[in-house]
């Protein structure tokens, strides 16, 4: 295996543990409706998941630990998915809130400022901020 493919396999690695994340979110309720399918199928396509792997993964997502990119930048985009993952079907459970807190802090958000960071993040999709302001104000709320 050269190192071009470990690195390769390494990265999708992460994608597939990143996509677990969302559908662990989707199914967070106990159910995954269809706007949270789409949602999953467009992040497939943008991850490079394929469609056996998505069956898999559909499956057993717990399978795959999420994996905390080491990008500070990197970290904020997750979040921002995982968080219109929850706004997916228009209707934000209890659910989706508290495991979307789970997911910031293994993307590495301090524990003591998870549901500051999560609270501001649902607000900020709620309000259908795009991803420059999201970053912009979770920096801000989660200064070091």
């Amino acid at each position: 295996m050269s190192l071009l493919d470990l690195f390769t396999s390494g990265e999708h690695k992460k994608a597939k543990s990143y996509f677990a994340a969302l559908v662990r979110i989707a199914f967070a309720d106990g159910s995954m409706d269809e706007h949270e399918l789409k949602y999953l199928e467009k992040m497939s396509l943008k991850l490079g998941i394929s469609n056996e792997e998505f069956v898999k993964i559909l499956e057993y997502p717990e399978k795959y630990p999420l994996e905390s990119p080491f990008d500070y930048n990197d970290r904020i985009e997750q979040l921002y998915n995982f968080t219109k993952m929850i706004f997916s079907d228009d209707e934000v459970k209890m659910d989706e809130a508290v495991l979307v807190r789970q997911m910031a802090i293994n993307l590495g958000f301090p524990i003591q400022n998870a549901e500051k960071v999560t609270d501001e993040a649902i607000h900020l999709i709620q309000n259908k901020n795009d991803f420059e302001s999201f970053s912009k104000a979770i920096k801000e709320v989660n200064k070091f």
